[in-house]
């Protein structure tokens, strides 16, 4: 989710190194008035600013729920289950953007080499998140599952570094390797790495990255990459009805419901959050999207019962500090940057 932040301004975004930076030190005075605006001007806009907060909520809500909508389904195999998310999603997000006259820009989008190409790895990105997803809710690991995108942000930070020749600030370093230590120590005393959390962040962090340099906006590049990947999920459900082991039609009716309705919980959230973070400060969405892997720890605990020892709180616990200090750092950063009618 946290990747998502990014993606809403790709359109006119950062396409290299140098112009993701300069991008990036001017993200302010799109998020709340600066310098230059008065205080009624501010006032002006709050209540749009609330219709954003309470939209972005609304979307991270929904992604930490989600474990309550799949687990039904946990009886159809996790390929059939994300590959429905795949078609319905398509239809869902074409039928949106035909009704706000936006199918346009998936044109435009496919029409460019460049683009389309970054487009199809990030639609192989998402697939491969949305099924190690869609497997962990279904086998028991919805804790594990939230840890990968409690994680998923300082990933990103790391990739930043790597790749976009970023630098870090003190706080962020220190966060990091709170980060590091405590993904480290839940490898210790689970005498493996957690892999679930690890191929989540991984794939969501990478899925993120490109597309920060595609010149795509939310809504009509998740159109663009499920119609990329719709042909194949499409001939999937064909070949398992062919072969008699397809679930949907031949399940139990509130199946048969869930899988018709998992595009809509695929693109309404993201429909909320693409809404809502372009009316709020990025430092607030950036602290909101911890409602989701919020909401799937504690189902995960309370609601679904998975073993929650002691041993990996410990672990659970460094990077949740590494997670308050990047936030609070990135939260006292951006109220620096503001007037005090911004604030």
């Amino acid at each position: 989710m946290n990747a998502l932040i990014v993606t809403l301004r790709a359109a006119g975004g950062p396409t290299g190194r140098k112009d993701f930076r300069a991008g990036r030190r001017g993200i302010c005075h799109n998020a709340r008035p600066m310098t230059g605006q008065n205080p009624a001007t501010a006032a002006s806009v709050s209540p749009r600013a609330g219709a954003g907060l309470a939209a972005a909520i609304g979307a991270f809500t929904i992604w930490g729920v989600l474990p309550l909508y799949m687990k039904p389904l946990q009886a159809v195999p996790a390929p059939e289950i994300m590959a429905h998310r795949i078609v319905w999603s398509c239809l869902l997000v074409f039928a949106w953007l035909a009704w706000r006259g936006d199918v346009g820009a998936v044109r435009t989008a496919l029409a460019n080499p460049g683009t389309r190409y970054r487009l199809m790895v990030t639609a192989v990105l998402i697939s491969i998140n949305w099924l190690i997803y869609v497997w962990s809710i279904a086998h028991g690991h919805v804790i594990d599952a939230s840890l990968g995108y409690f994680i998923n942000p300082l990933l990103n930070v790391v990739l930043g570094v790597l790749v976009l020749g970023e630098r870090l600030n003190a706080a962020q370093k220190f966060a990091v390797g709170l980060a590091a230590t405590g993904v480290l120590y839940l490898a210790i005393i689970a005498g493996r790495p957690p892999w679930i959390a690890l191929a989540l962040a991984a794939s969501f962090g990478g899925y993120g990255l490109i597309r920060k340099v595609v010149k795509v906006e939310a809504v009509p590049g998740l159109a663009t990459e499920t119609l990329l990947l719709a042909p194949f999920a499409l001939g999937f459900l064909l070949w398992i009805e062919m072969q008699g082991t397809g679930a949907f039609g031949h399940a139990a009716p509130h199946v048969n419901a869930l899988l018709l309705g998992s595009g809509l919980v695929t693109a309404l959230p993201l429909a909320l959050f693409a809404y809502g973070a372009r009316l709020i400060p990025l430092s607030t969405v950036g602290l909101v999207q911890y409602i989701g892997p919020t909401l799937q720890f504690l189902l995960g605990v309370w609601v679904f019962h998975e073993a929650f020892t002691l041993q990996r709180g410990v672990g659970f616990l460094f990077i949740w500090t590494a997670l308050a200090v990047y936030a609070g750092d990135g939260l006292w950063r951006s109220r620096r940057q503001m007037p005090y009618w911004g604030r």
